[in-house]
């Protein structure tokens, strides 16, 4: 290759072989999509090799691309950390961070740290990926995730950045004026339950109970599933059925009395969400003040 050749096409030829796509590559390069084919096939002619494979609905490595995939994309991620870090010499903290959690944790966690840490930190940007799956962050190229304290990886460095958490099945009162109200959890396979599927495992979110060291998942059948908490919180409340919801997002309407909550004792504390990441020599200070912004303290 040509010593003054231009190592923008290989960040060009990298980003289009990760993203295994020109139109995300080039949203994510910012540049227009025929700009960027023509610099990777630049490439391709300097080095006299065919690097991807284009067809109409994909992209993906030739072998000699996926060799150069494995071994130059490692060096230029090396090259960019540390351009990144001198970055961090600079008077105020600034960068990126990309967070991935599910709908509850970045609902109830993160909005009310952004609130106060985003004003303080304005060279800081935070993007937040809400997501159900267990998202693997190191391949996805996350940052950090948010996930409960049970379902952490052994070789991730955890912070705690809530307190326990419990569940509650609760129903509106219309639903039991028809509908006698379970005593037992097994008692909620003759109910209408609102139930959630987890896209990791294509499933329907067994629900969970535990009461004097015994452990029960119940499968429960009903009319509607959805993958959100607004239009779950919204099914219960008109009468739709049973619903398995995070205590704090529902004890507002049980306290009013449009929500009426049932099989408390079967319901209770687990640990609470935290934010792990990759055990990394070199925490960026952003990242730093982030996690330090993010940690449980108790009350």
């Amino acid at each position: 290759m040509p010593q003054d050749n231009n190592f923008n096409e290989l960040v060009a030829f990298l980003t289009v072989a990760r993203e295994r796509s020109f139109t995300r590559a080039a949203a994510k390069l910012g540049v227009s999509q025929s700009a960027l084919s023509q610099t990777v096939r630049g490439l391709e002619e300097k080095l006299g090799l065919r690097l991807l494979t284009r067809t109409t609905r994909s992209v993906s490595p030739t072998q000699a691309g996926e060799r150069l995939l494995e071994r130059v994309g490692p060096r230029f991620e090396e090259i960019q950390f540390e351009i990144a870090a001198l970055s961090e010499m600079r008077e105020r903290p600034a960068g990126t961070i990309r967070i991935t959690a599910g709908e509850h944790s970045a609902i109830s966690i993160l909005a009310p740290v952004l609130a106060r840490f985003l004003p303080d930190h304005p060279d800081i940007n935070v993007e937040v990926i809400v997501d159900y799956g267990l998202t693997d962050i190191v391949a996805e190229r996350y940052d950090a995730g948010i996930r409960l304290g049970e379902q952490l990886a052994k070789d991730m460095i955890a912070v705690r950045i809530g307190p326990e958490m419990r569940m509650a099945v609760v129903g509106a009162p219309c639903y039991f004026e028809q509908h006698p109200r379970p005593g037992v959890p097994q008692d909620l396979t003759a109910h209408n339950c609102i139930n959630m599927r987890l896209p990791t495992h294509g499933t329907i979110y067994p629900w969970e109970f535990e009461q004097d060291g015994r452990e029960l998942r119940v499968r429960v059948e009903g009319q509607t599933v959805f993958n959100n908490i607004a239009m779950r919180i919204d099914a219960v409340l008109n009468g739709l059925g049973l619903a398995y919801m995070p205590e704090d997002q529902v004890q507002s309407y049980i306290e009013d009395g449009r929500l009426i909550r049932v099989l408390e004792d079967w319901c209770l504390p687990f640990p609470g969400y935290h934010l792990y990441y990759p055990n990394r020599r070199h925490a960026s200070p952003a990242f730093t003040l982030f996690v330090d912004a993010l940690r449980y303290r108790g009350k």
